[in-house]
């Protein structure tokens, strides 16, 4: 099993806690998020990771290495800012396998990846979405699901419970682009989003922690409740 790991954003929202890191380098009780997601990677079979980065991947290249704990790394680095999707596009074009798993440098979702993608590959989809329960959806928008498959998104801003995209894919490595995307594009926002109906993802619903460490309350947060992932 593989995967793509986005590590290539600004972080502007954290830029006071990181000290000239790269967001996924953010200190969570004593070491970087990156290697907490990295390790649970490991812990599900997997055993390589294409790393997308861009902003200061200098400091992510040189703690990392080529491997981590087993896991080997490499890098796809944008020389400019490709967006979500321009990263996925790009880093999918180097997998090696049929599907492949792609997660946020950011989040963190406590699932069985290999169950994910044995699901993924069960169903012949080729695209497939982990989904997390929220007793508040208004920060990230809600997700329509029915009959088993994503079909729809409600905005931002609607408070209450609901599902929510918890970052974590599986996707066919030959996943197909519309011809008029851009070189930079939001994966969301300008690919799935649009094409939600077409694509019908197929829902994988997780029962488990998750946490979006993108605002400094939420960094606070991973210090204590992403201890215990820390092994």
């Amino acid at each position: 099993m593989e995967a793509i790991i986005l590590a290539g954003g600004f972080g502007t929202r954290l830029a006071s806690r990181l000290n000239n890191l790269p967001k996924p380098m953010a200190p969570v009780a004593g070491r970087p998020f990156l290697e907490i997601l990295l390790g649970h990677l490991g812990r599900y079979g997997c055993v390589r990771v294409l790393l997308s980065v861009g902003h200061l991947h200098e400091v992510i290249q040189n703690h990392f290495g080529a491997s981590f704990q087993g896991i080997q790394l490499e890098y796809v680095v944008e020389e400019v800012p490709l967006g979500t999707g321009g990263a996925i596009r790009v880093a999918l074009s180097q997998v090696r396998e049929e599907s492949t798993l792609v997660l946020n440098g950011d989040t963190f979702l406590a699932t069985d990846l290999r169950t994910m993608m044995a699901a993924h590959k069960q169903a012949q989809a080729a695209f497939t979405m982990a989904l997390v329960e929220q007793p508040d959806i208004a920060r990230y928008g809600g997700v329509v699901v029915a009959d088993g498959r994503v079909v729809g998104f409600e905005e931002k801003g609607r408070t209450g419970p609901g599902w929510i995209n918890a970052g974590v894919y599986a996707l066919r490595r030959d996943l197909r682009w519309p011809a008029e995307l851009a070189e930079k594009f939001s994966f969301e926002r300008d690919f799935l989003m649009p094409q939600v109906r077409s694509l019908a993802p197929l829902a994988f619903p997780v029962d488990g922690f998750f946490l979006d460490i993108g605002v400094p309350e939420d960094l606070d947060r991973a210090q204590t409740e992403l201890a215990g992932y820390c092994i």
